[in-house]
């Protein structure tokens, strides 16, 4: 029998639709793009740390004010972002498109959040270290404890396990499309905690510099 037209053209769509298919997949089942999000997630991501190990190595308490304001600014900028503008958009999109986003956002943040989060922290501690505020009697040292505790509770415990699980999804020859999307609509489901707590922290920050509480000399 021959073969129309037609039908010549509905094969070669689906052969192009498998081809495409197979150049987006490497083995495992993980898209060909994740590497290279990964990648520029990692070279991002170790910027902050590299500019803070400089700080400490030449004892410059600019450079260490520096990294600890624009890591934790951008942290903050970002949970914000995720929680007010991006979270609104992936609740008018259906289930594919969620994925789509999740298969993207979850590789690109994947180093960059952590080095945020541990370099502004770290870089806190040092600098009120510096100037002497570290005094852990301080009512404000102690509530800006607090904060720091849940964050880091909420970003190893929730996020980045959560990310975890996407790849290991994704990785699968047939990954659960639903299960993508809920997993990554709980990690930006938070970050509006995440935010409030990075605005509180920075009143914190912002009345130690003002009204400081140092250390007595000994």
């Amino acid at each position: 029998m021959g073969t129309s037209s037609g039908d010549v053209g509905v094969q070669g769509v689906q052969m192009t639709g498998q081809t495409a298919q197979e150049v987006n997949k490497r083995a495992g089942g993980l898209p060909a793009f994740t590497s290279r999000l990964m990648l520029w997630s990692f070279g991002v991501g170790i910027i902050p740390s590299v500019v803070l190990v400089v700080a400490l190595q030449l004892k410059s308490l600019l450079l260490l004010e520096y990294v600890h304001v624009i890591s934790g600014g951008t942290w903050t900028g970002f949970d914000l972002f995720m929680s007010v503008i991006l979270g609104r958009i992936l609740a008018s999109l259906d289930l594919p498109g969620r994925v789509e986003v999740a298969k993207r956002l979850t590789p690109t943040q994947f180093f960059v959040m952590p080095s945020l989060m541990s370099t502004t922290i770290t870089a806190g501690i040092y600098l009120a270290e510096s100037l002497g505020t570290f005094i852990l009697t301080s009512p404000w040292i102690i509530a800006a404890g607090i904060v720091v505790i849940i964050l880091t509770a909420q970003g190893f415990g929730i996020f980045i396990p959560n990310d975890m699980r996407i790849f290991i999804e994704l990785a699968k020859p047939n990954p659960d499309r639903a299960k993508i999307a809920r997993l990554n609509g709980i990690n930006i489901r938070p970050m509006g905690v995440q935010g409030v707590m990075q605005l509180t922290i920075i009143l914190i920050m912002a009345h130690i510099a003002v009204y400081p509480h140092r250390r007595p000399n000994t």
